[in-house]
């Protein structure tokens, strides 16, 4: 199983988790909202195989970015991955805008020309971060947890972007039409736990297997076919940085 966005740091005993993931031997990409953030998770991501750290500048916390940015420069020689970045203009956001945007060009100027994967948040803002992505020449990034206009999926998809998608999207009818919009080329599976729950208990990467089911009952397959489809996009998507 794959989950490609979580936010291990937030759970209230991150190294359990992170012992329970390995077990499982479940390949996840944990999620920061700042470089301080990634940089006191590091040393304990490190040792497992299968467990990436992403370097973060979540757009609701747009105030902090100005103080973080340099921490965020000497920190991009640590990972390949780069998340949770990206533009939220909804109510809860909206106040920052300039600044989210103003952000997120320096970020996507730092890594032009790199290869690094980017885990997107777009809330509101679907078509200003793709077409911020377009223009700053980004080759690699998942659209995580989407939530915009169906049409915009199609030039999403068509530019070699992926989709995320969680257990949340799938109980909802606007989620599911979504997942039915995306080719399965472009699908990945997530959970962005902590911050969904099931039966009231935070997700955990295990818990990919609710969107596996889902997805096989949708594309008509086996859990296992499911499985492969997600398997050989996330082989396809990290070529990119081998």
């Amino acid at each position: 199983m794959i989950d490609t966005h979580c936010h291990i740091d937030l759970y209230p005993n991150p190294e359990r988790l992170l012992k329970k993931i390995d077990r499982a031997q479940i390949t996840v990409i944990g999620m920061t909202n700042l470089p301080s953030h990634f940089e006191m998770g590091f040393r304990y991501v490190r040792p497992y195989k299968k467990i990436r750290l992403a370097l973060g500048m979540h757009p609701l916390h747009a105030d902090q970015h100005q103080h973080e940015f340099d921490g965020f420069l000497r920190l991009l020689q640590y990972t390949s991955y780069i998340g949770e970045v990206g533009l939220d203009f909804s109510y809860e956001g909206i106040r920052t805008k300039d600044i989210q945007i103003a952000s997120f060009k320096r970020i996507l100027n730092s890594i032009s020309g790199e290869r690094k994967i980017l885990s997107i948040h777009s809330r509101k803002a679907e078509s200003q971060v793709y077409e911020l992505l377009i223009d700053h020449n980004i080759q690699s990034a998942i659209f995580h947890w989407y939530s915009g206009p169906l049409k915009l999926i199609d030039k999403i998809s068509e530019s070699g972007f992926y989709f995320s998608i969680n257990p949340a999207m799938i109980k909802s009818r606007n989620g599911q039409k979504i997942v039915e919009r995306i080719p399965l080329e472009n699908v990945l599976t997530e959970t962005d736990g902590p911050f969904i729950e099931n039966d009231g208990v935070p997700i955990e990467p295990e818990n990919v297997s609710l969107v596996l089911d889902y997805l096989a009952s949708t594309w008509k397959c086996s859990i296992d076919q499911a499985e492969k489809v997600v398997d050989r996009n996330f082989s396809k998507l990290i070529n990119y940085i081998r």
